[in-house]
């Protein structure tokens, strides 16, 4: 295996790939390394970090998690996922993979472990899969024999069908008390998904790990109202994190031309799409005259323009003291990553990070407390390496 380490920067240039601080708050940060003895070693605004390149060669990676035995899974949305160990590709993939259906956003996406995956072994996994003239977004379980999937079964697969694989979000998480929720964009489709309950989409779900509907779900008891659903008003969420110290939800959602949001997401309620954006349709036209709608919960914060937010994690690792407790958000068209400071669920400021290292889709903390993101376009595994 050829050793890679660092060739994001030999390949854009150390200062072009620079952290930078975010425009928004005006803020400067120094752009340039600083670190005499290792010319990638890189000043933030309130840290020195290293990124090492582990990997290249990704086409539109999406989904990472870490086994037990310190493996690495990251899924491709064509349908494959890729097994590193020790921060190399090994060159094998999962095999026994389901059936899945990539057209535009859809295709295998995220990939979690249960909690008690120790105990219990499952595995889950979200993607699209044909059905009639259409697709649908499933949520599966499954367990792992070697490098194989098996007892591979379908939880939950939301509905109605749709056609072109727009919006499809998403995300898995898990909470404190084992409960699984995963996001569900609403299919490019407005105004009729996300503010209706009849349908899964423009949605945030909650269910049980079998896939079975908790009894305390906040519309178990409307009628008309989809069981499942914990928040609604989503556009298309393709980030969400749990605080497990908190017990928080936090998600990023897409705007459309503008209006991406950090959300605090809470039982029950209506996140506004698209009745309420601070963004613009893609032609110029207006989606709606209101940024603010009584009933409608406010974002923490928001982009414009647009830096097509996707993966997050929540920074609680002891190897990046400056950084604990915050948001890290993965940009798409702003090729970056996000640096989000909170007071507690207040935003403070942001620091935007390797701006122009590519298409960020997901970035995430290793169980050893790594940073680590993948990219597309430029096809990259990083690895953030705290600097004394």
């Amino acid at each position: 295996m050829k050793n890679l380490k660092n060739l994001s920067f030999i390949l854009a240039g150390a200062l072009s790939i620079s952290l930078l601080s975010c425009q928004e708050n005006g803020n400067s940060s120094n752009n340039n390394p600083t670190a005499e003895a290792d010319p990638f070693a890189i000043s933030t605004e309130k840290m020195k970090i290293k990124v090492d390149t582990l990997y290249t060669d990704f086409e539109n990676p999406w989904g990472m998690t870490w086994l037990p035995d310190g493996r690495m899974l990251v899924t491709e949305r064509k349908g494959e996922i890729l097994i590193f160990e020790n921060d190399v590709y090994t060159g094998e993939k999962i095999s026994n993979m389901p059936t899945v259906k990539e057209v535009n956003q859809a295709g295998l996406l995220d990939i979690a472990l249960h909690p008690n995956y120790e105990s219990n072994g499952w595995l889950y996994l979200s993607y699209s899969r044909e059905e009639g003239d259409g697709e649908v977004l499933v949520i599966s379980r499954a367990k792992l024999n070697g490098n194989a999937l098996t007892d591979l079964e379908e939880i939950f697969v939301n509905g109605p069908t749709w056609k072109g694989g727009r919006h499809f979000g998403n995300r898995i998480i898990f909470d404190n008390d084992g409960y699984l929720y995963f996001s569900n964009g609403d299919k490019g489709s407005r105004p009729q998904n996300a503010q209706e309950l009849n349908n899964d989409h423009g949605k945030i779900h909650r269910i049980n790990d079998d896939g079975s509907i908790p009894s305390d779900n906040p519309f178990v008891d409307k009628d008309g109202a989809n069981a499942s659903i914990w928040t609604y008003g989503n556009r298309n969420p393709q980030g969400m994190i749990y605080d497990s110290e908190n017990d928080r939800i936090w998600s990023v959602e897409h705007g459309p031309k503008g209006g991406d949001e950090l959300n605090l997401i809470k039982k029950g309620k209506n996140y506004g799409w698209p009745e309420v954006t601070y963004g613009i349709d893609y032609d110029g036209s207006i989606i709606s005259e209101e940024t603010q709608k009584e009933g409608v919960e406010d974002p923490v914060t928001y982009w414009v323009p647009s830096i097509a937010t996707c993966g997050m994690t929540l920074v609680t690792s002891d190897k990046y003291p400056a950084w604990k407790g915050n948001i890290l958000v993965a940009g798409l068209a702003g090729q970056q990553i996000a640096r989000v400071e909170l007071d507690g669920t207040e935003y403070v400021t942001e620091e935007t990070l390797l701006q122009d290292i590519g298409r960020v889709r997901q970035v995430s903390q290793s169980p050893d407390g790594y940073i680590y993101a993948v990219t597309e376009a430029t096809g990259l595994m990083i690895k953030l390496i705290p600097q004394d």
